[in-house]
């Protein structure tokens, strides 16, 4: 007889992950920053990652979130560059 063990960690895995995915739907939150300051882009970075953490911390150990939530993170921190970035040529442009 063949005999599988792991599968209630899997099942309690997949569910937690469920609960997480769940838990992003709607609107993270809403930042603003000076795109012609590092600190203010990074003060916004910072509550970003702050928001990803509310949602998601209590996840963070399950194999599947835990490296959504890193990626998240980077995503939102690329996002946020990215417009402080053309932000700025916007501005040289005028």
């Amino acid at each position: 007889m063949l005999r599988i063990s792991g599968l209630d960690k899997l099942a309690r895995e997949l569910n937690d992950a469920q609960k997480a995915i769940n838990s992003l739907d709607g609107d993270l939150g809403t930042v603003s920053f000076d795109p012609n300051d590092a600190g203010s882009i990074e003060a916004a970075i910072q509550q970003v990652e702050s928001m990803v953490d509310e949602r998601l911390a209590r996840y963070s150990s399950n194999s599947i979130i835990g490296p959504m939530i890193i990626g998240l993170k980077e995503k939102y921190r690329e996002g946020i560059i990215e417009r402080a970035t053309a932000a700025r040529l916007e501005e040289d442009h005028k």
